[in-house]
């Protein structure tokens, strides 16, 4: 199933003589963001300058949309209609991550914060495919102590069975692990003070497989 293919069951909210089918503009979008746009204008600078390219796969007689177009008609959409096109076509290339390490991590986006609206921080947890470069899914979190709870969800969400999933120390949890063992997938945990019995377990641990060897261990072991 290809990305056209996916992006056709998005519901269309505009009226009829809108030039540009909404499937197209996601294609569009979605391909420009993959080779490095991070903002409407660049979307649509770029999209003007693969124009020989893009018309391989869609028409495009009044040409690239406009910054103005993706704005208006990304900014209608619905999210979460969208997010689960978005993992149904992330699924159909999952094979490409058998075996992959996939990193789950939380990030603030950038000037999400409204001081005037009051308006809190967008948090993001995504999933991200170390070797083919590519983000797996994300979810929205309210701060970053949600990551414990969004880390499960996000799992719930992909296939990740064969890879080895990492996380940060906010990801060391049992619940975690447990999820992503059911998930036919390893695990990589960071740990920290956070777990402060387990951290010295580990470092117990190290210190006398290092002294066994008569070997010092490396400061970030200890």
């Amino acid at each position: 199933m290809t990305l056209l293919d996916v992006f056709s069951d998005l519901k269309e909210f505009r009226a009829d003589n809108h030039r540009y089918p909404l499937p197209h503009l996601v294609f569009t979008a979605v391909c420009m963001i993959l080779c490095g746009a991070d903002d409407w204008k660049m979307v649509s600078k770029l999209a003007k300058r693969k124009q020989k390219w893009l018309k391989k796969y869609i028409p495009l007689p009044h040409g690239a949309p406009s910054q103005h177009t993706f704005r208006r008609v990304f900014a209608s959409l619905d999210p979460e209609q969208f997010r689960e096109c978005f993992i149904q076509w992330v699924s159909t290339i999952t094979e490409r991550t058998h075996g992959e390490v996939i990193a789950i991590d939380g990030k603030t986006l950038r000037r999400s914060y409204d001081r005037q609206d009051d308006k809190a921080a967008i948090h993001m947890v995504n999933a991200w495919a170390s070797a083919t470069g590519m983000v797996l899914g994300q979810l929205k979190t309210a701060e970053k102590s949600n990551e414990i709870t969004a880390i499960p969800a996000l799992l719930d969400m992909l296939e990740v069975s064969g890879c080895i999933i990492s996380t940060d120390a906010m990801g060391c949890q049992k619940d975690i692990a447990q999820k992503i063992r059911s998930k036919g997938a390893d695990y990589l945990l960071a740990v920290k003070g956070n777990h402060e019995t387990l951290h010295e377990d580990i470092k117990l641990f190290l210190a006398r497989i290092f002294h066994k060897r008569r070997q010092v261990p490396p400061n970030h072991l200890i």
